[in-house]
């Protein structure tokens, strides 16, 4: 009986872990069957005969004025029927000591409803460490016939008083303890009947193991020893923050150091699941923890409560990047510092509204698939997490008809990703208009980095020349040029935008120490993109963007021409007029063409893309003849739009180049250097079938066009007012 062995502790110390687990289960079987006799042994004796005695009157009177609900901490409580008798012979008297670890601990109000139904005579104390045992024996009698800990650790790592007193007197009063140690394990037992294949995911960080009390070192212990009963997830292996780490050598020796823990211990390494410490470095997105997670432990799925972000919580969404699905993690009103149910933030009744039909019931009611994670905290002292969850469970169960079920995070990635395919495509966001997400963004990124203008296009209508001009201003910085895509960096409507936030700041300097720092970025496909306003709005919030327009059938010509002169087989063999005027029924390559010559040119459509996440005082349309013709003033009327201080004369330094046919940069003695030699290609003029043909497909956009400038309080360009005129 182990309440018999004195000096447990110190020889459990010296057995290996197998060894103290076998004495641990064989004393915890003794204990069931010597607790058992001394139980029902008194509880037959206890039983009155014929009618009974009533309970006020065999109790005394301090019994009566104790009588409060299970969770309350009791002196000694006498239940009807039994008025204490004492029984022929016996040495104490028949009631049950419990030791609970708080008051509102919910296995400790489980035992004492246990005892209660069976009339058992009980007094609840608090556990004690250090502090005093209560008082054991009243003269040659001892007070109580068993002894029962809800958690056995607290018996194990009594101090030496009173652990030695402890055991001195169940051993002269033949008491027995009864330790429970498996709550956890049980709980999941439990949650399986409601729902299959429940299992508790486990995080490790191997620094801190065997690193606390004796306690708590014996808790790790025991946990080991069901290590196949659980899924594992690695955390980082000190709890360090992912984004701390600027180099990917040094946090993939971070993660071996935990992985040779888990090899070490038997932990499964291969859920290909993972967790960051405050969900640092998984969004905002740090390319070094993608790296080091996959080739470290080779993760497929994580989750995180930041993406969008935090709040609202119901739009939060999942993503994938880097091959790592990114699932969205929920909130369940339980964090590091509520560990006790009398002390929860509002009252306990706080939580209990939280699980019973409040946002804790809605959150698993809206969401068809729900990840939640809680703390370490959670699962001692009052054990709210077992609590939370049991009870919602059981609320779930009762108010309605949904079939819960568990998945491994690999499948469940997969389930969630096939019911909502559209959120495969992340949407970046910006780290600085979050201060969460500020605060896990590495220090080394700064958002200076971001550009302040976006030159958006569309293709052929003088975004490059523009480029040059907005270059040659001192306070206007561009971006590093694209070993593919040259000046254009292509982010926002491409595969470069997977490639995340990170690979795009790496296009632009880092920001000195002057205010006036001005990036900026042309790419001329973003105007007629269907994703590019929605990604440039989400991270480029407050940015201002210049578009330019000319005349839409000048533009599909120019196209043509554009991909003539770089051999495109479909331009060469087909004529303008056939591009233009192709059926349906045309092979599929003559569409494509026809499409990139055309659609652009439906410039309401595309503008009113872009008014739908950026206001039209942030957009600025400039008529792509005036810039061809009088550049000057057209920079003129940019820099007021672009706010600068520093305004600079263009008439100086731009000059016209008649062999060019354009306006190009004016150097020392009076030379000046223009664009290369693919700009400003000269080629035959339109026909005029063609003509004809796209004077009238464009008239109703034109329409539109001028409809829209109107709204915006944008000027009409020329060339619109010209061919508004042919529509009359």
């Amino acid at each position: 009986m182990l309440g018999c062995v004195t000096r447990l502790r110190r020889l459990v110390r010296l057995l290996p872990l197998q060894t103290s687990l076998l004495l641990l289960f064989l004393f915890c079987t003794v204990s069931v069957f010597i607790s058992a006799y001394f139980l029902y042994g008194v509880k037959r004796e206890l039983e009155p005969s014929g009618g009974g005695v009533s309970g006020a009157e065999g109790a005394s009177a301090d019994s009566d004025d104790l009588r409060v609900t299970p969770s309350r901490l009791l002196p000694l409580r006498s239940v009807s029927g039994g008025p204490g008798v004492d029984p022929a012979g016996a040495r104490t008297d028949p009631v049950v000591l419990v030791f609970v670890e708080s008051q509102y601990s919910q296995l400790g109000q489980e035992i004492v409803a246990i005892l209660e139904s069976g009339r058992f005579q009980y007094r609840t104390e608090i556990s004690p460490g250090k502090g005093d045992m209560p008082t054991l024996t009243d003269k040659e009698r001892g007070r109580f016939t068993l002894v029962i800990y809800e958690n056995i650790l607290k018996y194990v790592n009594l101090d030496a008083w009173n652990r030695e007193l402890l055991d001195k007197y169940c051993v002269e009063y033949g008491v027995g303890i009864i330790g429970f140690f498996k709550a956890l394990l049980e709980t999941q037992r439990e949650m399986r009947t409601h729902v299959p294949n429940f299992t508790f995911n486990l995080g490790f960080s191997g620094k801190f193991f065997h690193a606390g009390s004796d306690e708590e070192d014996l808790g790790d212990d025991l946990l080991l020893s069901y290590v196949k009963e659980f899924w594992w997830f690695p955390h980082m292996w000190s709890h360090m923050q992912p984004h701390l780490f600027h180099n990917q050598s040094v946090l993939a020796e971070q993660m071996l150091l935990n992985k040779k823990f888990a090899m070490e211990h038997g932990i499964p390494i291969n859920m290909g699941y993972a967790v960051a410490p405050h969900h640092s470095g998984v969004y905002p997105v740090h390319l070094q923890l993608y790296d080091a997670w996959k080739k470290v432990w080779s993760i497929k799925v994580t989750s995180t409560e930041e993406y969008p972000h935090l709040k609202p919580a119901r739009f939060r969404r999942g993503f994938i990047h880097s091959g790592i699905s990114v699932l969205p993690r929920q909130t369940c009103g339980l964090f590091t510092h509520t560990i006790f149910y009398k002390d929860y933030p509002g009252s306990p009744n706080e939580l209990d509204k939280l699980i019973n039909g409040g946002e804790l019931f809605l959150t698993v009611l809206l969401n068809p698939i729900s990840i939640f994670m809680t703390h370490l905290s959670n699962y001692g002292n009052d054990r709210l997490g077992l609590y939370t969850f049991k009870s919602l469970m059981m609320f779930v169960k009762t108010w309605t008809n949904l079939k819960i079920q568990t998945l491994p995070p690999v499948q469940l990635a997969q389930k969630y990703f096939s019911l909502f395919p559209s959120e495969r495509d992340p949407l970046w966001q910006d780290p600085c208009e979050d201060k969460r997400h500020k605060d896990i963004w590495s220090k080394e990124k700064t958002c200076d980095r971001f550009p302040k203008l976006l030159v958006i296009g569309p293709q052929k209508t003088g975004t490059t020349a523009l480029y040059l001009f907005l270059s040659m201003h001192p306070d206007l910085t561009s971006n590093y040029p694209s070993k593919e895509t040259f000046e254009e960096i292509q982010f926002f409507n491409g595969h470069n935008y997977h490639r995340g936030i990170d690979w795009y700041m790496e296009y632009f300097p880092l920001p000195s120490n002057a205010s006036s720092d001005y990036y900026f970025e042309k790419s001329a496909n973003y105007f007629d993109s269907e994703v590019a306003a929605q990604r440039a709005a989400a991270l480029l919030p407050k940015a201002k963007i210049i578009t330019i327009l000319i005349n839409p059938a000048d533009r599909a010509y120019s196209w043509y021409q554009h991909q003539r002169a770089h051999d495109d087989p479909v331009a060469l063999k087909y004529s303008f007029h056939d591009v233009i005027t192709a059926g349906h029924d045309s092979p599929a390559k003559l569409r494509v063409l026809q499409n990139r010559c055309l659609m652009p040119g439906w410039y309401a459509m595309h503008l009113e893309r872009w008014l739908n996440y950026y206001h039209s005082s942030q957009l600025l349309v400039l008529d792509g003849q005036m810039l061809k013709t009088e550049p000057s003033s057209v920079m003129d009327k940019i820099q007021k739009f672009l706010g600068l201080t520093n305004i600079i004369n263009y008439h100086k330094i731009l000059a016209f180049d008649p062999k060019k046919g354009f306006w190009c940069q004016l150097l020392e003695g009076g030379k000046t250097k223009c664009l290369g030699k693919s700009k400003g290609r000269r080629y035959p003029d339109m026909d005029p079938e063609s003509l004809a043909f796209l004077r009238e497909y464009y008239r109703d956009h034109n329409i539109e066009l001028s409809k829209l400038l109107y709204r915006m309080g944008q000027p009409l360009p020329s060339w619109l007012r010209e061919e508004l005129v042919h529509t009359r």
